[in-house]
Order: structure tokens, then sequence, then C-alpha cells
């Protein structure tokens, strides 16, 4: 498993390498620099000062860049490394990789959309909040088009492959919360910045996809607690009003945990008295999921039901139930 060069299973340099070729054809500039990182002497002896979940390329790039105000090269990052290591160690300690992309409402909507309405949303490793809006932003499924609650929101395309049961409308949100470990806060401009130096180089339309759901987000904020999904998650979820549907989800997240983590999670939300809904790379070590070999997630429905893979960052969506 491979989420984002975050594989404890391999070498810092194989996923330096391993990242590289995950960013082909996203991010030429990223692709090139996790090559580079892989086989130079100075950032890789850096990067094994940092504790494991600490070195995944995503995290150096991102904080690389919050210090530099643009994507590092390998040049730029190597004088980082020499000259400002504290400094930039400081930064990928205290922060985590949060990458809050709203067009995985795309990948989450027709799923959402087969539930009875209406729904409290409740998400883990919720970040700032942006996918917690997925009846905020309007869509446009190659020409299918649903329109959101928000008129300013983005519109959010998504190419969709095979049966997908495409809605006519938005959900009936009636209640929404996130957990976070770390949560970042859609109103502070800082990490809002954060959000977008974990962007890739490159990748067209994300930057602005991202500052539109911001500014729709602080509207209305959604709230996002602090908590630990492993243990804080039952008293969340209990906040949620009678009369609706709990929907439990969650997107990039499960790769962070270990087998034993991912197991003990699925306990808890099945104890639970929701649906749970899992756009991943990483599921439960039970779970059916397709030997793709790529990094395309998988949208699992309570741990067991296998309705589709996605891109990880909802420009497409392939329907296999």
């Amino acid at each position: 498993m491979s989420l984002a060069g975050h594989d404890p299973s391999r070498s810092i340099s194989g996923n330096y390498l391993a990242f590289s070729r995950e960013a082909r054809g996203r991010s030429r500039p990223y692709e090139v620099l996790a090559a580079e990182v892989a086989g130079d002497p100075p950032v890789l002896a850096f990067l094994a000062a940092l504790p494991p979940a600490k070195r995944q390329p995503n995290l150096l790039f991102a904080a690389a860049r919050n210090l530099l105000g643009r994507p590092a090269d390998i040049a730029s990052l190597r004088a980082l490394v020499t000259g400002r290591g504290p400094e930039l160690a400081a930064v990928i300690r205290a922060r985590r990789t949060q990458t809050n992309e709203p067009a995985r409402c795309t990948s989450l909507l027709p799923a959402m959309m087969l539930l009875p309405q209406p729904l409290a949303l409740l998400e883990v490793g919720a970040s700032a909040g942006l996918t917690l809006l997925p009846d905020r932003y309007s869509y446009d499924y190659a020409g299918h088009r649903v329109t959101g609650t928000d008129p300013q929101a983005p519109v959010l395309s998504c190419e969709p492959r095979g049966p997908v049961p495409l809605p006519e409308r938005v959900p009936d949100v009636r209640w929404r919360a996130g957990l976070d470990l770390n949560p970042l806060d859609v109103a502070s401009d800082e990490d809002v910045r954060w959000l977008g130096c974990l962007l890739w180089p490159g990748e067209r339309g994300r930057g602005q996809r991202l500052a539109d759901a911001v500014t729709a987000a602080r509207r209305d904020p959604p709230a996002v607690h602090r908590g630990d999904l492993l243990t804080d998650l039952p008293a969340l979820a209990r906040q949620a009003p009678s009369g609706a549907t709990l929907v439990i989800y969650h997107s990039a997240v499960m790769g962070y945990l270990s087998d034993a983590e991912r197991r003990q999670f699925a306990e808890t939300v099945r104890g639970l008295d929701a649906v749970w809904l899992s756009n991943d790379t990483a599921q439960t070590p039970d779970a059916p999921v397709p030997a793709s070999g790529d990094s395309s997630f998988q949208i699992v429905r309570d741990g067991h039901t296998l309705l589709a893979t996605t891109d990880p960052h909802g420009t497409w969506l392939h329907w296999l139930a």
C-alpha cells in the first residue's frame, strides 16, 4: 500500500520513487523532484532524521513550498536542507498532509444520493471541512449538471465511467461535523495557505477550485472537531440528529493507519447506527478491492461492498456496482 509515498515497508528512496510514478501525468515538476530526491544523499539524510510518518513527499514538498513561497526544485530543496534544515524540520513536524480537495465530493455524491434522505454527515480526517459541503457545490458529470444550494460555490467536474447512478439533485443535509487530529480553520489565512502548499504544481484548476471552495465555506463554516477517529468518533456521532441517515465517511485517511488500527476503526463504525463510505486507496484488510496496482481510490460501503474506483482528486469516477 502506498499513500503519497507513505509506505513503512519501503525505504525512503523507494517511497520517493513510488511517489514519482504516482505524480507521472499529473505533476511533471514533482515527478522529477521525487525521482531526484530518491538519489540525493543530503536530502535523504535529512529525511532519515525525521520520524518515519514525517518523511513522505507530500509533506516535505509542501513544507519546502511554505518556506520558499514557490514549489521547490532539487537545488532549492537541497539548499533548504543544508542551510535551513531546523526551520524546515519544524514546519514538517508541526504540519500534516491534510489535502482538502473539494472535487472528491464528485466521487462521493452518487453513493450519498442512494441513501435515505435527509443526511447527517460526519467526516473523519476532515481537514478544513471542504468535503463536508457536498450539498453546496454544483456538479458537471460530462454534461449532466447538478445544481447545489450555493450559487456562488464552485462547479465540480467529473468524468463518469460505467453505470454511475448520476443524481438529479444534491443531498438534503441536516447536520454536518468533521473530526481531525489537527483541524484546519477555514477562516485562518495561514491554514488556507498551507492547503495551497499541498497542491501539486502543474495540475490545472486545483488552485482556483480551492480558493472558490474556501470562499464558499467561509460564508458558513462547517464544524471540525479536534479528536482521534479511533477513540472520539462515537461521542461525536451521538450528536447527530435522529431522523437523518448518519453517514460516516473519509478520503485518503486509512493509509495512515496500521492494519490493526483499521480493524479497530471498522469495529467502531460498525457499532454505530450509520452508513460507512470509504473513499480511499487503502481499506480495511478484509474489504473487497480490485488489484489495480495503481493509485486509484476505491469507494467501499460499510466495509464490504465495493461501489466504484475513483481518481484521488475526483476527476473521474468508475462505477462498478
